[in-house]
């Protein structure tokens, strides 16, 4: 952040990007290696440079942000230092290196890995962000997963399987192909190679600071025959998602959704 004032080209993110798309070249001139059959993941920060890159090189043919998504400015670990910098500092920050600002150009497939209550990368943001690429997304969303970069957040056995899908031909991981609710009865509608074996609600009844909501879990009605699942919703809740999983415990979900106060 204290490089703003500096020529873009003498910035931190530019040149973290420059060096991605540098890398995949020379990765891709290599004999042992497929050309075509490329893919990239990141972990926090790097999952921030996933996002960017995935709207810049588009010869990724899949891409997996961890933890990290874009609209930094409006809900993320940097508030601070977006004050700190001023309003007008701030908004050059952003428009030059907000992964928000490079999504929408992403046409890759992208699935998203994360935890609901990340210290850096809140579920408001993340929303926002997936739903700007072009491409297809899967979101992968576990309740309280923890940050990190040695385990947690190399360790999701989904992105394994998703890139195996894309450029392997393994099975693909379960796909919502529809979502929604009924009053208090929230669903949704999926196709699966892996036969599903578990749904499941999961809900908060908190307000405020995305982090430091608490996350409860209920089971949710699994229809085999029609590819549904659907659950009630409690009483008081306000936010909530579905969680499909696999019988390797591969796990997909719904998008999240803020019912309105009452």
């Amino acid at each position: 952040f204290e490089h703003v004032d500096l020529p873009a080209t003498d910035q931190w993110s530019y040149h973290a990007v420059a060096d991605v798309v540098l890398g995949h070249s020379l990765i891709r001139s290599f004999p042992e290696v497929d050309a075509e059959r490329t893919g990239i993941t990141g972990i926090s920060w790097g999952g921030y440079l996933t996002c960017i890159t995935a709207g810049v090189d588009n010869r990724f043919k899949l891409a997996v942000p961890v933890y990290g998504c874009g609209f930094l400015g409006d809900n993320s670990a940097w508030l601070k230092d977006f004050e700190g910098m001023g309003a007008e500092k701030a908004s050059k920050w952003l428009q030059l290196w907000d992964p928000s600002v490079y999504l929408p150009r992403a046409a890759m497939p992208m699935l998203w890995v994360t935890g609901t209550n990340d210290f850096a990368y809140p579920m408001d943001s993340l929303q926002k962000s997936y739903r700007l690429p072009k491409g297809p997304r899967t979101l992968a969303i576990r309740p309280r997963m923890p940050h990190g970069h040695g385990g947690a957040g190399e360790n999701p056995e989904e992105i394994h399987a998703f890139a195996d899908n894309i450029l392997t031909g393994g099975t693909p991981l379960a796909a919502i192909t529809k979502q929604g609710r009924d009053g208090s009865t929230a669903w949704v509608e999926f196709a699966a190679k892996s036969p599903v074996v578990k749904a499941e609600l999961h809900f908060t009844k908190a307000a405020g600071k995305w982090q430091d909501r608490l996350w409860e879990c209920a089971p949710a009605n699994l229809d085999e025959k029609n590819n549904r699942a659907s659950a009630a919703l409690p009483e008081g809740a306000a936010v909530y998602y579905i969680n499909l999983a696999d019988g390797q415990g591969l796990t997909v979900s719904s998008e999240h959704e803020e019912l309105p106060a009452k």
